[in-house]
């Protein structure tokens, strides 16, 4: 069975899709049996994750966006561009697919349809886009957690029989990583800032906390859209705030894992991967008690209202003040995340597709 995979996201800035996407090739390619895994564009290998640019140089990737470009403007072109293929696993970077190919594709989240006033207008439109022209049709789906599979089967009336839940996996780095050397002790924030984030209800929360003065609050992430507020308050350096920007990705294990607790109030999450690799290196977390954070997170975290800085006030101070909890936490939270690996999501996804075949 010929598997093609569209990768064009890891040739973009991004963060969600790009982290499934780049380690979900990796496993596949490491899985396959009888199957060939292909991406469109051709990737021979991936190099290493990089969040705010494309994993390949400008001058491999400008040549491989152009082939998405005529692909999508030109439909006799497709199938020759794309190539031949028994599956073709899309993105909402595709617009016009090959006749006479299964067509299948991952459902990551449906913040768009719940909540459009935290999304841009061209994101709506390639969410709509997305679900008219691929969803709709495809002869299979993946959906990335239970959550996500329901809101999808409900606000896009699928049909439960083709969306079956595959769990993405957390990068092995992250369980059993040692903690980076830091000055004080300090509880960690890791996401892009942006509305759906919900960073300015953590800065309201941790303006008001009680004992800010004997931790500091880290945030780490890029600048997301309508964020000027938020960066504004962030780059006025609050008290006990330190605000380190986008780290990169070899450098998130060790932060992650020095940190005292790790906080992700975030409004609505279709996985939720800074959670999951919060867990996995062995952090009591605190986070959101909507969309799927309940149920990747279980016994693994304290969960708060995401819009209530009294909540995230008092779980704080409750997980700050108490060894036990922290303890209790690190050992559910690390046991949790190991339910989470990529050679297994891998697994069930080349299971996936030889039942399509």
């Amino acid at each position: 069975m010929r598997i093609l995979i569209d990768a064009t996201p890891v040739l973009l800035p991004s963060v969600g899709i790009k982290t499934y996407l780049y380690y979900w090739i990796q496993h596949l390619w490491q899985q396959a049996r009888n199957e060939q895994i292909l991406t469109f564009p051709r990737l021979d290998k991936l190099t290493a994750l990089n969040h705010q640019r494309s994993i390949l140089t400008p001058a491999q990737t400008f040549p491989k966006l152009a082939l998405l470009h005529l692909a999508n403007r030109a439909p006799m072109l497709s199938r020759w561009i794309i190539g031949r293929a028994d599956v073709f696993h899309v993105s909402n970077q595709i617009r016009n697919f090959p006749k006479k190919i299964k067509l299948t594709a991952t459902i990551y989240d449906l913040t768009c349809r719940l909540m459009p006033e935290l999304h841009t207008a061209a994101n709506i439109r390639a969410d709509e886009s997305l679900a008219k022209n691929i969803l709709q049709k495809a002869d299979g789906l993946i959906a990335i957690s239970e959550n996500t599979r329901a809101d999808a089967i409900r606000l896009l009336d699928l049909d439960p029989e083709r969306v079956q839940v595959i769990y993405p996996g957390v990068p092995e780095v992250y369980f059993g990583a040692q903690p980076t050397p830091a000055e004080r002790p300090y509880v960690l924030y890791v996401g892009t800032v942006e509305p759906r984030k919900n960073v300015d209800t953590l800065l309201d929360a941790w303006q008001g906390f009680r004992l800010r003065h004997d931790f500091d609050l880290v945030i780490v992430g890029s600048s997301g859209w309508g964020s000027a507020k938020t960066m504004t308050r962030l780059l006025s350096r609050p008290q006990g705030v330190r605000y380190l920007g986008y780290v990169p990705e070899d450098e998130l294990p060790g932060l992650t894992a020095g940190a005292t607790a790790f906080l992700y109030p975030s409004l609505y999450e279709g996985f939720g991967f800074p959670v999951a690799q919060a867990m996995a290196a062995g952090v009591p977390v605190i986070t959101s008690n909507t969309s799927c954070l309940p149920e990747v997170a279980g016994e693994g975290a304290l969960l708060v209202d995401p819009r209530s800085p009294a909540e995230i006030q008092a779980a704080l101070e409750k997980l700050l003040t108490s060894q036990t909890l922290r303890d209790q936490l690190r050992t559910a939270g690390t046991a949790r995340a190991r339910q989470y690996r990529w050679d297994a999501c891998a697994r069930q996804s080349l299971e996936f597709f030889r039942r399509l075949g």
